[in-house]
């Protein structure tokens, strides 16, 4: 039998040899008499930290290069690159939590298109793109999580499982008073500290996964002049639920940091040259319409005719009219299959 360990999950064991009795309750059950919290809440003391961004400077500063560069051609490429990758970003967060749904529905479901995707899971990907595109300040974390309705002092919502009231304050101030301390650490290497942190002050439920994540992507991001986040994408995955000492759980936050922004500076790259590409193919067409179009769907990952329409200023036949060519000509895409309320975006599967 493998003895158990909190990196492994259900699909890492084999279905012949898994254990067939349940495993005990959780050392943190409210009902349980509490264990010694004396080696996690080491785990608050950012010296280890320190020492550990020490010892890994290099991968440091590999992480903060990529940074720079994607950075650096989203600033380039203009408005909307922040809410692209934040679909990417949330798309692989709820794949780590076990609720994956795709990009594109969760793209839909923000303009009302029917996705016919899991309810509680939309609802938290609205919040994590909305969060990941720069909306709530990092500090006022009641606001940031959302949590705006009265709260009855000292009760956890039976909803989500977190503490109420003066618990959450607490729980908000052990938060702050930590993160302060470990000031002296980089930003990048700071988000790995900020997600144990974040556990282990007991802000979000025990299984969740993408609140903390989503407040240290923001928080990575501080240094960065277009970026309202640091994109960790399909990398991410390895490290948000990962486990370990602060030097092991640190080189793999900073390999997963290099590899997300490298991809994610990639993913734009293609996304430009689809422009290119676009407006290159459609150069033949009388005015420029056509060339707006690219521009306004460079602006939205997807967008609806009428959105079209307003942002390129022009008339709402003349926007059907030429989305259908280019369609037909492998450049755009409709995802809805209605013949109204019609959902577009670039085609960036043509080569």
């Amino acid at each position: 039998m493998i003895p158990y360990n909190s990196d492994f999950t259900d699909s890492d064991l084999d279905p012949a040899q898994a254990d067939p009795w349940p495993l005990p309750e959780r050392a943190d059950d409210p009902d349980l008499p509490p264990l010694p919290r004396t080696e996690q809440r080491s785990l608050f003391d950012p010296a280890g930290w320190l020492a550990a961004q020490g010892a890994l400077a290099p991968e440091l500063a590999a992480a903060a290069f990529a940074v720079g560069r994607l950075d650096e051609l989203a600033a380039a490429m203009g408005q909307g690159m922040a809410t692209r990758l934040a679909l990417i970003e949330v798309e692989a967060m709820l794949w780590a939590a076990g609720t994956p749904v795709p990009q594109e529905d969760i793209g839909r479901e923000r303009m009302a298109a029917r996705a016919g995707a899991d309810l509680d899971a939309m609802a938290l990907a609205r919040w994590a793109v909305r969060r990941l595109e720069g909306q709530g300040g990092l500090a006022d974390l009641r606001g940031f999580l959302g949590l705006h309705r009265a709260e009855a002092p000292g009760l956890d919502d039976a909803l989500t499982l977190r503490p109420a009231g003066e618990g959450f304050d607490a729980a908000a101030s052990e938060f702050g008073a930590a993160m302060a301390q470990a000031g002296a650490l980089h930003p990048i290497a700071r988000g790995a500290y900020a997600r144990l942190v974040w556990r282990l002050a007991g802000l979000s439920p025990v299984e969740d996964v993408v609140e903390g994540a989503v407040w240290a992507g923001r928080a990575m991001a501080e240094r960065c002049g277009a970026l309202s986040f640091l994109p960790m994408g399909a990398a991410g995955r390895r490290v948000w639920t990962r486990g370990g000492p602060p030097e092991v759980r640190l080189a793999a936050h900073l390999r997963a940091v290099t590899e997300g922004a490298e991809a994610a500076r990639l993913w734009l790259i293609r996304l430009r040259d689809w422009a290119l590409r676009a407006k290159s193919a459609t150069a033949r067409i009388k005015g420029d319409s056509a060339a707006r179009i690219i521009e306004a769907l460079l602006r939205h990952p997807l967008a609806l005719t009428a959105t079209i329409e307003t942002e390129a200023g022009i008339s709402r036949d003349t926007a059907e009219r030429l989305l259908a060519r280019m369609q037909i000509m492998g450049l755009v895409r409709e995802v809805t299959g209605t013949r109204r309320f019609r959902i577009w975006g670039a085609e960036l599967s043509a080569r």
